[in-house]
């Protein structure tokens, strides 16, 4: 596999960008070598600068859910391109997204579109907040809620610590508004809100966490933070950003059957481009500006091109054949893998959630971020090479979640599986 011009274009690219990327994970220090650069993307496949092909299991990060440059979606974004890139006024169009957004997720009575996932996080807290008068938001570890300050902070060891920041340019002082604890641990969650629970003003949570590979939640997790919540009036948040469409067709909490008070969503409600939503409870959305005193604003929220890619994805989506045919090529994938690494003699942990997964490097149940840290990186590092040399792509680091998508074929999945059986065997 020849990588001159991907090489070629690191090396222009560190002049000019931090570590020669636009966004950490894409410059594959977490397994080697040097990240690829992609020329173009068509249904399950990317091809690169040099013209190698690859089957991608990264997918944009989950929002290509039909795959990439999906015919219908095409053909409409050409239409919406000649009527205008950006309006910065209202249009029919995200009034229409937004009605078929909350048809498939009743729990998001009114909504605000943004412009990222980040954006919706940042924006579902200050609303919280808003609504509460309160101050404290307890997150779990290992959940990534993009890269606001408040949201970018790490727990201690065992029971709940007040935050610390996981970056430099993040204040202590607004660090510690944050309440982080072990995702699953029932125990510490209803020990900090009998403690805390008048002070907080909500829980945040990715309901299957995406961001340290793909960790579910244990029986009775997400019922105790609707339960908890609710006694002690803060506001649930579920970010679906990852999950949304992807855990199933109405996210997480449609599959688990709890209902958030407020709910973020990523670019998949607009076919990949950049947007995102937030959304919940009447009396919530109504302090957000102008109708409350809650404010916040964006010039490209409601984008015409964003909203017009995700008007088509959704009606994509929304018929069942597209569940159910993705539902069968996923239990392909997922079969092959488990059997392949069996088959290799390496011990892993699979787990899924509708059409996100993650193979761990351990043989211990994956149950929170700790549990998940017992992954051996390096060899899932040599793994990851050894996929890319024969043509699949997944993400560059084992704390990643990979994705399916409507265009992989049973063909993709083959491949797939054979390349597995090599690289389990390569690393064992």
């Amino acid at each position: 596999m020849k990588t001159v011009k991907s090489r070629a274009y690191f090396k222009k690219a560190l002049a000019v960008l931090p570590g020669g990327v636009n966004s950490p994970v894409r410059a594959f220090r977490a397994v080697g070598g040097n990240p690829l650069f992609i020329q173009r993307a068509k249904g399950a496949k990317l091809y690169d600068v040099d013209g190698n092909e690859y089957v991608d299991y990264v997918l944009s990060w989950g929002p290509m859910i039909l795959g990439h440059a999906h015919p219908a979606v095409v053909k409409a974004l050409k239409r919406a391109v000649e009527l205008g890139t950006s309006f910065g006024a209202p249009s029919p169009l995200e009034v229409e997204l937004a009605g078929m957004i909350t048809k498939l997720y009743p729990s998001m009575q009114k909504m605000r579109m943004v412009s990222s996932g980040t954006e919706a996080t940042m924006s579902a807290i200050r609303a919280a907040r808003g609504f509460t008068g309160r101050d404290l938001i307890v997150k779990f570890e290992g959940c990534y809620h993009g890269h606001a300050d408040g949201l970018l902070v790490k727990a201690g060891s065992g029971a709940a610590t007040f935050g610390v920041p996981d970056s430099p340019g993040v204040p202590q002082d607004y660090a510690k508004l944050t309440l982080t604890l072990p995702f699953n641990d029932i125990k510490a969650f209803r020990s900090v809100m009998r403690r805390d629970g008048k002070k907080i003003a909500g829980v945040i949570v990715e309901p299957v966490v995406g961001n340290i590979g793909c960790v579910l939640p244990v029986p009775g997790f997400l019922a105790s933070l609707r339960e908890e919540t609710e006694r002690c009036g803060a506001v649930l948040i579920f970010d679906e950003v990852m999950t949304g469409f992807r855990v199933a067709l109405g996210g997480a909490q449609q599959q688990y059957g709890i209902v958030p008070d407020l709910t973020c969503l990523g670019k998949v409600i607009g076919g990949g481009l950049p947007v995102g939503a937030y959304g919940g409870k009447r009396e919530i959305m109504a302090n957000i500006s102008p109708e409350g005193p809650v404010y916040q604003a964006g010039t490209l929220s409601g984008n015409p091109v964003a909203m017009t890619a995700g008007i088509e994805t959704l009606k994509i989506l929304r018929n069942p054949q597209t569940y159910r045919k993705l539902e069968k090529t996923m239990q392909e994938l997922e079969d092959g893998l488990k059997d392949a690494a069996r088959k290799a003699g390496v011990a892993t942990r699979f787990y899924r959630a509708g059409t996100m997964f993650c193979t761990y490097f351990t043989d211990v149940d994956v149950v929170d971020y700790g549990t998940a840290k017992t992954a051996d990186t390096a060899r899932f590092g040599r793994f990851f090479l050894k996929m890319l040399e024969q043509g699949i792509y997944l993400a560059p680091s084992q704390f990643e979640a990979g994705f399916l998508s409507c265009a992989h074929t049973g063909a993709d999945i083959a491949k797939t599986v054979r390349a597995a059986f090599t690289a389990f065997r390569a690393v064992r």
